[in-house]
């Protein structure tokens, strides 16, 4: 054991990282009994991914679905999650997700500034499953947050993924409810929403509580006496040794592993080439909880979602920026082809079911079928709608090729001509018939939600519709991911265990860091975030109600 005058910092309970499911752990452990909450940083910004997200949370059976009048049971939730994640979901982890998620919403709304409301129409993901809600209430939508609350610290938060602001909430912006004053006033006092909102809101909850952020201290080993986490070793910006002890534990909060090429390599099912979440995401957590003598699970899965490689700006580090790929491909007049230059997916479907589809193996070729693969729009399309970070009628990025024709296309894209031509025929052909015969796109509630498809049709025209007109555009896409699914193996109390099954002590794991309790499920919108701040928030109970000093 460490000496006393060892340690740089001493607290009663450390969380390592700043996403979501940290500062939720970091509150609800001050809140519950904790005197001495810090949290350690990797980088000089807080948020993590879930800054730069959508920031919904899915929670069945939450408060503000009850008081939407959306009516909820227990049967339905799991035969749902189970239909999902068949044969992966443990009793006593799901339990606890399905009755400190609720917990956890009342929480925020008494306790901190974060405030959500029902997003009644947003469907789930899979609305055909046995136990679904097709017509939504589950995800839960933030409130706008004022970033001016924050004051010096506003800049500290990691900007969004979006190309601008966007200053309601995610269903003001979908419903342009939002008059000329409203945004005016929004602007000024700097409104945000989505995952700004979120993390806007709890690290005010942070500061308000003076729990200290201290920045550029990547955590990068775990201190044991004998079995107990009693600290971490994290490393400074000039490469020095900062010791933290932590008196009641640890929270391993630090995100997933998709930046690790060898991690990624070594667990996943398949490729990752385009990952959308920040680049810190490097797998320190797990490597940490690894030599801890963690128990590992769900390793082989990620919460997939396509990407496309921006042309020239660079994340942190000089690391590639890989922008977000769901709104594009569902709209009308955009397909999505293989090699071959044929369909292979449903495109208006969720993005980490089509994640899946993008590992198809083709044992004849032995090959991936469907990698690599690409968007196909016409000019029609392009005159109409946003693509990525292109406005209506923009400049053709750098990343998005032409054609004078689809043969034309397909030469400069490498992907095959009398295929292409023949797909967006027949294609074509279905749309005029008024039906998707090979996927059904446009057949559930979730393909024509008008997020991703154009409230200006009914359905299935949201999301279908004909590739004719000239020049035509091809995007290369690439197999990305919202972040990985797999870690450490937690109880209900969200305590990190051991490869016999019994809990480290002082050690819990939370977010993307630890191994996803739905399994390979992602029941709707928040799909990441709803499990992973709610284990944050029992990690943090737990460390404040349970576990006294040592």
């Amino acid at each position: 054991m460490a000496e006393d005058s060892a340690w740089d910092l001493e607290a009663d309970v450390v969380v390592l990282g700043s996403g979501g499911a940290a500062l939720t752990a970091a509150t609800a452990a001050r809140d519950f009994g904790a005197r001495e909450v810090v949290i350690l940083e990797k980088s000089g910004m807080v948020g993590g991914t879930t800054a730069m997200s959508g920031g919904m949370l899915w929670i069945p059976n939450n408060p503000y679905q009850q008081e939407a009048g959306i009516a909820d049971d227990d049967e339905a939730i799991v035969a749902y999650l189970d239909a999902l994640a068949p044969g992966q979901l443990d009793p006593d982890t799901l339990m606890a997700f399905m009755e400190s998620g609720p917990e956890l919403i009342r929480y925020l709304h008494e306790e901190t500034p974060v405030r959500f409301h029902a997003f009644a129409d947003f469907p789930d993901y899979q609305p055909y499953m046995p136990g679904a809600k097709p017509d939504g209430g589950r995800s839960l939508d933030n409130d706008a947050f004022s970033f001016a609350r924050l004051g010096k610290w506003a800049s500290r938060v990691n900007p969004s993924k979006m190309a601008y602001p966007l200053r309601g909430s995610l269903m003001e912006a979908i419903r342009g409810s939002l008059d000329e004053a409203t945004l005016a006033e929004r602007e000024a006092g700097d409104y945000r929403g989505l995952g700004q909102a979120l993390v806007g809101a709890l690290f005010k909850a942070v500061i308000d509580r003076e729990i200290p952020v201290l920045f550029e201290k990547r955590a990068r080993r775990l201190l044991k006496d004998g079995d107990r986490v009693i600290g971490v070793v994290a490393e400074d910006a000039d490469g020095w040794d900062f010791r933290a002890r932590a008196r009641r534990g640890v929270v391993i909060a630090t995100g997933g592993f998709e930046w690790n090429e060898a991690l990624v390599k070594t667990f996943l099912r398949g490729p990752l080439t385009g990952p959308v979440s920040v680049p810190e995401n490097e797998g320190d957590g797990l490597i940490m909880a690894i030599e801890a003598g963690a128990q590992l699970g769900n390793m082989q899965h990620a919460f997939w979602q396509q990407s496309v490689l921006e042309y020239k700006p660079q994340h942190r580090n000089a690391k590639p920026n890989y922008l977000l790929g769901s709104d594009e491909r569902a709209r009308p007049g955009a397909i999505l082809v293989n090699r071959r230059g044929k369909r292979f997916v449903n495109e208006a479907a969720n993005y980490n079911a089509m994640g899946k589809a993008l590992h198809a193996f083709d044992a004849g070729v032995h090959d991936y079928a469907n990698l690599p693969y690409w968007l196909i729009i016409d000019q029609r399309y392009r005159d109409k709608y946003p693509c990525f970070n292109v406005p209506p009628g923009g400049p053709t990025p750098g990343f998005m090729m032409q054609g004078d024709t689809l043969a034309d296309l397909a030469a400069k894209a490498g992907i095959d001509a009398d295929g292409l031509v023949a797909t967006v025929a027949r294609f074509n052909a279905m749309v005029c018939a008024g039906h998707d015969d090979d996927f059904g796109r446009g057949d559930n509630s979730y393909d024509n939600f008008y997020m991703w498809g154009d409230m200006d049709y009914e359905p299935p025209y949201r999301t279908l519709g004909v590739i004719d007109q000239g020049p035509f555009y091809a995007v290369k896409m690439e197999s990305g991911a919202l972040g990985t699914a797999g870690g450490p193996k937690t109880n209900a109390d969200a305590q990190v265990l051991d490869w016999r099954g019994q809990p480290i002590p002082g050690l819990y794991a939370a977010g993307n860091a630890m191994a996803a309790v739905l399994g390979e499920a992602y029941g709707g919108a928040g799909g990441t975030l709803g499990p992973g701040m709610t284990f944050g928030y029992i990690a943090g109970r737990h460390l404040g109600r349970h576990i006294s000093n040592h």
